[in-house]
């Protein structure tokens, strides 16, 4: 091995050195039959041949050292006419948390809302969460005492703060939490929700209103229940303040019909002798889902009324509210059926509250995603806009794009963008004054994002507007907008070191660094990251003997050698839609297995995913799942281990998969199918579903309809054929017994099975109290731990 050591060392001792390590981790890398790490120096003590670097290891990235730092803030429209690129700014100044408004353009522009991270009422002291200014800067509302509810949702203490006399009081009172809070456009009433009900404080009089009074554990107003927040909405509040804060249309949730999922807790605070037991309104496919309506509210007369959005097609019970956005004195809103492939949208004329149905859309062998960023366009004569409008994000031959309606009853939108690339988000941002459209797009790559604009009414380029483009050259990026589209606080999020821009859009010209993260282009110089290597990987479909690319990441170890066989680690969570290959920068967890492991890792995005438009398939890459998850997924990924087997490097005896939540159901699937010529012999599976009828409904019916109307989708779909997994050499099953999102039930049904048929070739570990991030106490670290330690010992043969 020395010998051959040697020559090896002429060619890569320049590039590759390390820092003197121990006899422990020589012994390591000896016996796992790497390549040469180290060579003897004059006084035969082992060296490595990185020189002052050190190789990367899992502490490292745990502690930080290469995870990006971003700069947030709340943009201020108000009180300036014209965009000055204000904005609230959170700042630590000598132990001491400052709210300040800024202004890009005036670095000597500072208007300080609040100077302390907390306050005293009545003696007690509180330590603020975070700020809210109102629109017209001259109160913000407080939040302390948080405490989490779900994925999104937390009840707090919420106080008013008057900025001039730094007066502080409840909004509500200094004992009962509330939900969520919301400022009127106008800065004059704030709504909040409390024990689900709807309440408007109006900050002259200093009078609330109740406006909903039935709301409590069946009936939800002005906040989502669980499916709604976890599948839908994806925030806590379902409240609309109108354009002049006139009036407010919120949801109401009945949920008396949906059934309760119960989960214990028993590592809770005084749960010592008795779990503590939560109640949740969880409804699964082919059970009843809340029934939701949308409320109109009048703040001048005080009344409020039910709008009967009346379809011919989709009744109440099965119907989805998807999204609610004002067109000046009018609400649209978008409905579906459960099964997501069949869409209306209504035009509520809020006056007499009565709702006509505007425009309907059929998806074929497909659905349609939940969508959140229409955008409301006013009319300007001046400007060329002769009519109100808006801007959706629609399907165009099976891809998002954005169309422009106007007037608003119109049902034949105008095209703005086309192509087999895709919208993300809709509109980003658009700049009353000019008609520019902002909108981030995969047009350039699949695996990159880039921020362009276009002019609202050009249509010099066949019929469609010119798009320029705001980012070039290879990268992530994202953008937060000023009020007036002016200003653009630009986040590059890779493949290189990230960073945060001010850019003013107006002259092109960049204004100052925000972020440039300098601490992880120190540390860069200071250890050995394993390379990464984007690429496309053909896949062959063993049913039609179709050939197709998907996008591949490559994660190689340190010292790569292509002559030395190496264990083979795939990455996957392949959910419908989703995308795992970016260039993003990231060293985290798969750099950390590649690099303390000494292994490949492999990441493929298979057929199910998004935003893949490499091959003749087009939208069918993702569509082809429709009514059949758990098909076509893992035959990719045992179609593209086949390859990584096929490679000089790989020892394809030594080849595991992991993942979580959906990923750790593919994990698991694809163990079961790769029974025929086993592919992967190892696997880790963290928070899975197992059998989808046992998760929620608006997710699953999305893809598979009702078990009543899909049973045979269902079954594929199921982790069911559980003999299939003895010749698998090990496998290991983690979750959390807190997860309220994929409850445990899966698991322990699959472990059952498992007893059944005397499959016991597998670890099992239960995380106490952990939701579905399994992050409760210490779980966080401990679940990493735990799925490193077995893809160590799969790859050193201890489960031979």
């Amino acid at each position: 091995m020395l010998v051959w050591g040697v020559s090896f060392l002429l060619i890569t001792i320049k590039e590759f050195r390390m820092d003197v390590v121990t006899n422990n981790q020589l012994e390591h890398y000896l016996k796992s039959n790497s390549p040469p790490l180290f060579e003897k120096d004059t006084n035969k003590e082992w060296k490595s041949l990185f020189g002052d670097k050190v190789a990367l290891n899992f502490t490292a990235v745990r502690d930080g050292k290469f995870r990006p730092s971003y700069k947030e803030f709340q943009w201020i429209r108000e009180p300036f006419s014209e965009d000055k690129g204000t904005y609230l700014l959170k700042k630590d100044v000598d132990g001491k948390v400052e709210y300040n408004i800024e202004s890009i353009i005036d670095e000597d522009y500072k208007y300080t809302l609040f100077n302390d991270s907390s306050f005293e009422y009545e003696d007690i002291t509180y330590e603020v969460n975070s700020l809210i200014a109102s629109p017209n800067l001259k109160k913000a509302i407080l939040k302390t005492n948080s405490t989490r509810n779900w994925r999104h949702s937390t009840f707090a203490l919420y106080w008013l703060l008057d900025v001039d006399t730094n007066l502080i009081e409840p909004i509500f009172d200094t004992t009962h939490k509330l939900a969520v809070t919301s400022w009127s456009p106008q800065s004059t009433d704030i709504a909040f929700i409390y024990e689900n009900n709807v309440y408007i404080k109006n900050l002259k009089s200093g009078k609330t209103s109740q406006v909903t009074s039935d709301g409590g554990e069946q009936v939800f107003y002005g906040k989502p229940d669980w499916v709604y927040e976890e599948e839908v909405f994806s925030g806590d509040i379902v409240l609309w303040w109108s354009p002049l804060g006139d009036k407010v249309t919120f949801l109401k949730s009945n949920d008396t019909e949906v059934p309760e999922f119960t989960i214990p807790y028993y590592v809770q605070k005084d749960t010592d002798d008795y779990p503590e037991v939560v109640k949740i309104k969880y409804p699964k496919p082919g059970y009843p889902n809340p029934i939701v309506d949308l409320v109109v509210y009048d703040l001048s007369t005080g009344k409020d009324e039910l709008v009967q959005l009346k379809s011919d097609n989709i009744d109440a019970e099965n119907r989805l509210i998807t999204e609610v956005v004002w067109v000046k004195d009018s609400v649209l809103v978008k409905t579906s059926n459960r099964a997501s492939d069949l869409l209306e949208i209504f035009l509520i004329n809020t006056i007499d509250n009565s709702a006509k149905l505007i425009r309907s859309h059929k998806a074929e062998d497909s659905w349609f995603e939940v969508t959140s960023n229409t955008l409301y366009v006013p009319k300007n004569e001046s400007l060329g806009r002769h009519h109100e409008g808006y801007i959706d994000t629609v399907v165009h031959d099976g891809f998002n794009h954005l169309a422009y309606f106007s007037p608003p009853e119109n049902p034949h939108g105008q095209l703005l963008t086309k192509g087999r690339w895709e919208v993300l988000s809709g509109v980003e941002s658009f700049n009353y004054a000019t008609n520019e459209v902002y909108f981030v797009s995969t047009l350039k790559s699949s695996v990159e994002r880039h921020i362009h604009s276009i002019d609202l009414l050009d249509r010099s380029n066949h019929g469609l507007p010119k798009i320029a483009d705001i980012t070039d050259g290879e990268g992530w990026y994202v953008g937060s907008f000023s009020g007036g589209s002016r200003y653009l606080l630009l986040t590059y999020s890779g493949p290189h070191v990230p960073y945060q821009h001010l850019v003013d859009l107006k002259d092109n010209a960049m204004i100052k660094t925000l972020e440039d993260n300098s601490n992880i282009s120190e540390n860069l110089k200071k250890y050995v990251i394993p390379k990464t290597i984007h690429q496309t990987v053909d896949l062959t479909d063993e049913e039609t003997g179709q050939v197709f690319k998907a996008n591949a990441i490559e994660t190689l170890p340190l010292n790569f050698n292509p002559y030395h066989k190496y264990p083979v680690l795939f990455f996957v969570y392949g959910g419908p839609g989703s995308q795992t290959v970016t260039k993003r920068f990231d060293v985290g967890f798969s750099s950390v297995v590649a690099a303390e492991l000494n292994a490949v890792v492999v990441t493929v995005d298979g057929r199910g995913t998004g935003f893949n438009n490499l091959n003749e398939m087009g939208a069918k890459f993702k569509f082809i799942v429709r009514d059949r998850l758990g098909q076509y997924e893992p035959m990719d990924q045992i179609a593209a281990g086949k390859v990584w087997a096929e490679k000089s490097y790989v020892d394809s005896s030594r080849m595991a998969i992991w993942g979580w939540s959906y990923g750790g159901f593919l994990t698991l699937k694809t163990l079961e199918s790769d029974y025929v010529d086993r592919v992967f012999s190892y696997g880790v599976s963290i928070a899975p579903v197992t059998k989808w009828k046992l998760y929620d409904s608006i997710y699953t019916e999305r893809y598979l309809r009702t078990p009543q109307e899909n049973p045979a989708g269902y079954e594929t779909a199921s982790i069911h054929n559980v003999t299939n997994f003895k010749d698998v050499k090990k496998f290991f099953i983690g979750h959390g017994s807190g997860d309220d999102n994929v409850h445990v039930q899966n698991t322990l049904k699959l472990l059952d099975n498992f007893n059944m048929e005397s499959v016991e070739n597998f670890d099992f570990m239960i995380f106490p109290d952990s939701d579905h991030s399994i992050t409760y106490h210490n779980a966080g670290k401990i679940v990493y731990d735990r799925i490193l330690d077995f893809l160590r010992r799969s790859f050193k043969g201890d489960f031979i």
